[in-house]
């Protein structure tokens, strides 16, 4: 059992080095506990048991702080910056039709929910890729 522990350690290493996603982690660390185990007892259903116990409480007990720590903070872009600014309807917006918003000096497609006719001011809400979602300004 010691040659299958030791294989089993290796195969779920190379996994979580190729997806590093803290995929197979926890269970490297029992199945290294189970190797342990291994040089104590021959009983197979107690290393087993260690390692499928352990993997568990590792994962339900330091996944939740580990990707809290590995999070990288939302980084803003110079898009984000347009959200909720007064934008100029230059071309006409329809639910089923694009239109264009003059914004921050630039010109941006835009797509609304109700009908906004040329010179109608908006508030930006969302960008979705290249499209700007806009409802209508109010003071």
């Amino acid at each position: 059992m010691i040659y299958f522990w030791i294989s089993l350690v290796v195969v779920l290493t190379f996994i979580e080095a190729i997806t590093v996603n803290l995929t197979t982690i926890w269970f490297v660390a029992s199945g290294l506990v189970a190797l342990l185990i291994s040089f104590v007892t021959d009983n197979v259903f107690i290393q087993f048991g260690v390692f499928s116990v352990l993997g568990v409480a590792f994962l339900i007990l330091t996944k939740p702080i580990l990707e809290k720590w590995m999070k990288k903070a939302d980084e803003k872009t110079n898009l984000d910056r347009i959200l909720d600014m007064k934008g100029l309807v230059t071309e006409t917006i329809t639910p089923s039709m694009t239109g264009e918003v003059k914004v921050d000096g630039k010109l941006w497609t835009a797509i609304a929910k109700e009908n906004l006719k040329k010179g109608d001011f908006v508030r930006i809400l969302k960008i979705d890729g290249v499209k700007l979602i806009v409802e209508k300004w109010e003071d």
